[in-house]
């Protein structure tokens, strides 16, 4: 059977795509994801105000070291010398290209339009396959959608004059109309989108009335919103359409396939349970496809979408009905 799928102009081995996470930061764990069958591995994210905090202490350093006492130049490190976050990240990078076979995609995390997304010309450099962009933004009440879509738009421009390989955008949900957000980003250059993104929620200590950071696993529930918008997108745009959030098994990555994915992305049932449960997976794909003799991935991609639905009422208002008067 041919599990081949094309995502971003790559060819990919099958459609299982570890998202960026924790993971990717140590070489054994990535090569044990790979050995359990996945085509491509995304590193953890490189994160905007990171970038910008480094890149403010060296200037200090560069510029303020000898104040007052000239002596004092030679008392810390040279320029040359200091190793930043993105040095450390670029080397990273450089690691995981030359001991892995599969591509490697590395993600930019930020929220501003500024000089911090010219570094992908960087990680294009230290070998980066494809680039994640994950604008993790939260709009204040002064600014509209159309401001907030253009803020996407102006960021991903940046980035794409900057380099020449593939850019996917990790999008969240809630977008006043998704899919023709999703065509302004296509127009913009973006050779796919992720979705979705998770919303990660703070939480309130009742103790100190402290807000704090609160994580929590996906569930695979999450993956049914997924479902939709992949399902409704496919045929309907032209770059690729990754799948994230929820997805724990084959039963989760083959629905969402089905719907038009490329490529599924799975990150919380591996830091639960490891590698074993992407070949899990990837050993539920396979059986389910043997048992219904599909002979290729192609095959099985998007035949389920709405535009190829034996009822594509279902995808829209009319399930909505049914699904409240049942």
């Amino acid at each position: 059977m041919n599990l081949q799928t094309t995502w971003l102009g790559l060819t990919l081995k099958n459609p299982l795509v570890p998202s960026a996470s924790p993971l990717a930061q140590d070489l054994d764990m990535a090569r044990r994801l790979e050995d359990a069958g996945a085509a491509a591995l995304i590193m953890d994210s490189l994160f905007e105000e990171d970038i910008l905090a480094e890149e403010e202490r060296l200037t200090q350093l560069m510029e303020f070291q000898d104040l007052g006492h000239g002596e004092a130049d030679s008392y810390l490190p040279l320029p040359a010398d200091y190793q930043t976050g993105l040095d450390e990240y670029l080397e990273r990078l450089r690691v995981l290209k030359n001991s892995l076979e599969i591509p490697v995609i590395a993600s930019l995390n930020g929220a501003s339009d500024s000089g911090w997304v010219e570094h992908g010309r960087e990680l294009q450099q230290a070998g980066a396959d494809a680039l994640e962009l994950n604008i993790y933004f939260l709009p204040d009440l002064d600014e509209s959608a159309e401001s907030v879509e253009s803020r996407y738009t102006a960021i991903l421009g940046r980035l794409k004059n900057s380099i020449d390989i593939p850019v996917t955008v990790k999008l969240a949900p809630y977008f006043t109309s998704l899919g023709h957000f999703v065509r302004r980003l296509e127009a913009a250059g973006a050779d796919g989108v992720s979705l979705f993104n998770r919303f990660y929620q703070p939480d309130l200590d009742l103790e100190t009335l402290q807000v704090e950071p609160e994580l929590h696993y996906s569930l695979p529930y999450e993956a049914l919103l997924r479902l939709y918008w992949i399902g409704k997108l496919r045929d309907r745009v032209g770059l690729s359409l990754g799948a994230t959030g929820g997805i724990h098994g084959a039963e989760d990555a083959l629905k969402l396939l089905l719907a038009g994915a490329q490529v599924v992305h799975q990150c919380s049932i591996l830091l639960q349970k490891g590698p074993q449960a992407l070949a899990d997976t990837l050993a539920g794909i396979v059986e389910w496809m043997e048992e219904r003799e599909y002979e290729s991935m192609q095959q099985l991609i998007g035949s389920s979408c709405h535009n190829r639905s034996v009822n594509p009422e279902a995808w829209d208002r009319i399930n909505y009905i049914r699904t409240l008067r049942g």
